[in-house]
């Protein structure tokens, strides 16, 4: 049973006394947890390099109590079928179309080279090729969502990824039908049924079974995290994800029943998930927190969803929303809505946030599914520096440049003067001996 009464969520007044400090707290105020995993995962990873399939099969049974020797590694493309028949129609459906639209979204994004010859006769470009091979982590139990499947494995396909791997634990050989049916949608190659730090251990240097891999996406627990950091280097890496978040803009010409429901779309993610409302109206704010408290109880989330409000949840009251640019660039979030008329002023000030949702009618949760546009999105004030999942992120771009004769005689001189001021001087006569 939820707790009776009213919730009250962190609530900042622009105009009041103390509020600079207040909010820099929020923006400071981390969420994430290492739970001093590193030594843990440095050993496991270390016991994968050296045993490599032993060690996958000794940490999957004891941390998921499955028997890798009795089942096989490997999940088949006839448990995938079953899997994918079990599906009902409507789900699979929807599924479909999801996976339509992330496709063909980011179609769009595939980059066009470069291939040009500059004034002084010299021949320069680049070129985009895809990663050899990539590794896809997709969580077991509550967490096993098969929009993350179709938001990570479709990118790298329309990137042109030659071998994609999936790998998902299966807590006590419970597996998951919509996953597997996602994955079977997307085009994985090939699954297997181990997880956790040890799972992204076998992507990175591979094992008897699992050939490994060049880059790793998707979400995990703080031992997944902790993993793909401390592999990192090895190979290439999504990001470091932490705690959903969404900061809503809104004035009080929304429905508050509306913003409610999307402030908790986000705290029923995970009792550290953060839910934040920017708003211009006192009353406004209340009417919004009102309907939270009415929500609760409906949710079968309700439980973490209360934990995420009481603990993470903000309102902020501004005098005009129009200036709210630099609070919101300061947060810098995983997801921004921003719920007036005329959106547009607003998105346009903003630089930002991992990705935006225009208007009134464009909830997040729109985005997590069926959109088009990636849901895997940088958390933690990340979007200041880093963007949200795309095909590029299964891509390298290679430069390429050609000289003739006359244009090294353009460019030669000055090459090796600068060869010369550092101090490197087969530098130098690499160039000076073709200018002779």
């Amino acid at each position: 049973m939820l707790p009776p009464g009213g919730r009250m969520p962190l609530r900042l007044d622009a105009l009041g006394p103390g509020f600079a400090a207040a909010f820099a707290a929020l923006v400071d105020a981390r969420r994430e947890s290492d739970a001093g995993v590193a030594a843990q995962v440095a050993a496991i990873i270390a016991d994968v390099r050296a045993r490599g399939d032993a060690a996958l099969a000794e940490l999957t049974l004891r941390f998921d109590q499955v028997d890798l020797a009795a089942v096989g590694i490997e999940i088949g493309r006839a448990e995938i079928a079953a899997a994918r028949a079990a599906v009902p129609p409507p789900v699979m459906a929807a599924l479909e179309l999801a996976a339509d639209r992330i496709r063909d979204f980011h179609a769009a994004q595939r980059p066009a080279g470069l291939d040009r010859t500059d004034a002084a006769g010299v021949r320069t470009g680049y070129r985009w090729t895809p990663v050899d091979a990539a590794g896809i982590y997709v969580p077991g139990g509550r967490a096993a969502y098969p929009s993350s499947v179709l938001m990570n494995a479709i990118p790298a396909k329309v990137a042109g990824v030659g071998r994609l791997v999936m790998v998902t634990p299966t807590p006590g050989g419970r597996v998951n039908d919509l996953v597997l049916a996602a994955a079977d949608l997307a085009g994985v190659d090939t699954i297997f049924r181990v997880g956790g730090a040890q799972a992204i251990a076998a992507l990175a240097y591979g094992t008897g079974q699992i050939v490994r891999v060049d880059k790793i996406t998707g979400p995990g627990n703080a031992w997944v995290a902790e993993a793909k950091r401390q592999v990192f280097g090895t190979v290439g890496i999504d990001m470091v994800a932490g705690p959903s978040e969404v900061l809503i803009v809104s004035d009080g010409a929304s429905d508050p029943d509306w913003v409610a429901a999307d402030l908790l779309a986000q705290a029923e993610h995970d009792a550290v998930a953060q839910s934040i409302l920017i708003t211009d109206s006192a009353a406004f704010a209340d009417a919004v927190a009102a309907a939270v408290v009415r929500q609760l109880p409906q949710l079968s989330t309700g439980a973490t969803a209360a934990t995420s409000w009481d603990a993470f949840g903000t309102i902020v009251v501004v005098p005009d929303l129009s200036a709210c640019a630099p609070l919101i660039d300061a947060l810098a979030p995983e997801h921004l809505q921003i719920m007036l008329d005329d959106p547009a002023p607003l998105f346009a000030a903003v630089r930002h946030s991992g990705s935006v949702f225009l208007g009134r009618h464009t909830p997040e949760a729109v985005g997590d599914y069926v959109a088009g546009p990636n849901h895997v999105l940088p958390t933690g004030r990340r979007a200041r520096f880093s963007s949200g999942l795309g095909v590029t992120d299964f891509m390298k771009r290679t430069t390429f440049l050609e000289c003739s004769a006359a244009a090294l005689a353009v460019i030669g001189p000055a090459a090796a003067t600068l060869a010369d001021v550092e101090g490197l001087p087969a530098h130098a006569a690499s160039v000076r001996l073709r200018l002779s």
